[in-house]
């Protein structure tokens, strides 16, 4: 029977061949992946080998580094280290003895490795032990020799076996790079077959093409479609953001304006009430005006808190024994918190020394304190500790902003009634709160949160409603030698810190209702004074007037701030004593958040005694900031 196929059939049948062709060619190409997949595989496995056997071999070492720390010093700091390898040895011994099982010539090896690694522990721990009971003499040169060798078989064995997964490695290396070319040559003929469908395709009519161009024409059209929608969405999310902004915003000027207003208001009304009767009942007055100075006081207090929370506020950070401070704190921590409650100081001993402003440190202590007295209306314990402490890698890759390194740790912990998820993540948020109205400004803890930043530490919080809270301060370790720690400053009285011998200061200052008060309150105090209005002024006033003990400017000024004057004052008086003020500065006197060595600053606002106090102590040599 003669069949005549019309050319339609025959091209529908070459189509037809071409597709189940390309089906074959296509599970073929899979098949090539799935294998180059394990091939993979099984290189990453031996990569995880090597570095298995690489953190056995570091256990080790750090272990017998540790014992010969331990060993020349007598310091137990370093059995530190050395339990902490020894602690991980036989957890890493395992994990890759797991690894290498699917290798019977590894598994001899591992077998080998596990009976070095015991006896290399109970060596290093017999060591210990005799150099503890009979001294230095009794780890004798045959125990470390003994220990020297079993070190030298373990190296050998590890770098055997490191040779063994390095053969492996280049064997499915070149197994990889082999399928890698089959499937590159398994595509292109895909590619080829593919092609040529196409060309059948097309010659069969114009009618699919013009299907084809139609179909393409509306996945362009799609796309735009999408992309407009893209667009749309991205700036509604942009706009959600700037909102989100604004809020945030709102919400923390919305605090400052509602706190400064109150205490504005208290100290308008009470220096009103105070002019008034200053004639009639200066009694009365003399309160006004009391109250006038704790409003403004409170006014100070909240800026310095949003400065702090903002990493504005200039630190001078110094060598600290936070066990002292701590334990010069606990009679005004126990007068803060109330009898109610029960006040327990641990401190470690060998406390490392942190590198910390100590005022801004007590403030924060105090914060964390009264916070943890609120959260125990009914009675509790709080818990202040200390501790050295070790941030590894892994921590600082798990908490944003939190840097690997050595730092002081200081903790508080109370019984109260705890925090939910969702408050942790606002609790350094400015002006949020969970108390009462009228409570707290919700600055407390941003001030904390940013004086620790700044100061290159990290805070982090643990807490479970019911069962109390504990805020963990890391400070920066001090890394200094004892010798560079410096004299602690003075301590003065208003009453004691009054003028010798007819000193003579330079008050600099652009504001001139300031200026006028810094000199009356100077004058107060024995002083003989001159001023200027600016740095120019200042300058003429230096160049016609024989003595001056102390400059004493602002920073912020036209033309010339006042760490210029200073420096211009110092080319022909280079033994002149500057005292520095300023409300805000940045990059004159303070570069990264930290007051440059060498440098007196008094803040703005201060009180006369602060002032007088501040003055008597830079014109003694004291009360300015030392290098770190």
């Amino acid at each position: 029977m003669h069949v005549d196929m019309t050319s339609d059939n025959r091209s529908q049948l070459t189509l037809l061949l071409g597709f189940a062709l390309l089906v074959v060619m296509i599970l073929g190409s899979v098949w090539l992946a799935d294998q180059q997949k394990q091939s993979f595989a099984l290189v990453r496995h031996t990569l995880e080998v090597e570095g298995r056997l690489g953190t056995v071999l570091s256990d080790f070492q750090d272990a017998e580094t540790g014992q010969r720390g331990y060993l020349l010093t007598d310091q137990v700091l370093y059995l530190a280290p050395y339990e902490s390898a020894i602690g991980r040895i036989d957890g890493d011994v395992s994990s890759l003895a797991a690894a290498t099982a699917d290798d019977p010539r590894q598994q001899a090896s591992m077998r080998q490795l596990s009976a070095l690694a015991a006896a290399m522990q109970q060596n290093l721990q017999l060591t210990i032990e005799l150099h503890r009971s009979a001294g230095h003499a009794g780890a004798t040169a045959p125990q470390l020799s003994v220990g020297k060798t079993l070190m030298d078989h373990i190296r050998g064995v590890i770098t055997a076996m490191k040779a063994e997964e390095r053969g492996l490695l280049q064997f499915r290396e070149r197994t990889t790079v082999r399928q890698a070319s089959l499937a590159q040559a398994g595509l292109v003929a895909d590619g080829l077959v593919i092609l040529a469908l196409v060309f059948i395709t097309f010659r069969q009519g114009s009618t699919r093409l013009a299907l084809a161009v139609s179909s393409a024409a509306e996945l362009k059209s799609a796309n735009a479609a999408l992309k407009d929608e893209l667009e749309t969405r991205e700036a509604a999310e942009a706009q959600v953001r700037q909102m989100q902004k604004i809020e945030s915003v709102g919400q923390l000027t919305g605090g400052i304006a509602h706190d400064f207003n109150n205490m504005l208001a208290i100290v308008i009304g009470s220096l009103d009430i105070a002019k008034r009767r200053l004639d009639t009942d200066r009694a009365q007055a003399l309160v006004c005006i009391n109250n006038a100075l704790d409003g403004a006081h409170r006014a100070a207090l909240l800026t310095a808190r949003l400065l702090a929370f903002s990493r504005q506020l200039p630190l001078a950070p110094r060598p600290l024994d936070v066990n002292k401070l701590v334990g010069g704190m606990s009679e005004m921590l126990r007068h803060t918190i109330g009898e109610h409650l029960r006040v327990e100081t641990v401190l470690a001993g060998g406390l490392w020394r942190a590198f910390v402003d100590p005022g801004q440190l007590e403030n924060a202590i105090l914060n964390l304190v009264i916070n943890a007295r609120d959260a125990m209306p009914d009675g509790g314990r709080l818990t202040v500790e200390t501790s050295n402490a070790h941030l590894d890698d892994a921590y600082a890759l798990a908490n944003a902003g939190a840097e690997a390194g050595q730092f002081v740790l200081l903790s508080v912990t109370d019984t109260g009634t705890g925090m939910a998820a969702d408050v942790i993540e606002r609790v350094f948020d400015p002006f949020f709160t969970t108390k009462g109205l009228g409570k707290g400004t919700g600055l407390g803890l941003s001030q904390v949160y940013g004086f620790v930043k700044q100061s290159g530490g990290h805070v982090k919080i643990y807490s479970e409603p019911g069962l109390g809270t504990t805020v963990k301060l890391y400070l920066p370790r001090y890394v200094g030698g004892e010798t560079d720690l410096g004299a602690e400053t003075p301590v003065l009285s208003a009453e004691t810190a009054r003028a010798k011998d007819g000193e003579v200061i330079l008050v600099v200052e652009d504001d001139e209702k300031i200026r006028v008060l810094s000199v009356e309150a100077l004058r107060d105090f024995g002083y003989t004074v001159v001023q200027a209005g600016d740095a120019s002024q200042a300058l003429a006033v230096l160049a016609v007037q024989p003595r001056i003990d102390l400059l004493f400017t602002d920073i912020v000024m036209p033309d010339m701030n006042g760490r210029q004057l200073a420096d211009h004052a110092r080319e022909t008086r280079p033994d002149l004593k500057v005292l520095y003020t300023t409300g805000f500065t940045k990059n004159a006197v303070v570069h990264n958040g930290v007051l440059d060595p060498g440098v007196a600053l008094i803040s703005k606002p201060f009180t006369i005694d602060d002032l007088a106090i501040k003055v008597r102590l830079v014109l003694d040599g004291a009360g300015i900031n030392r290098p770190g």
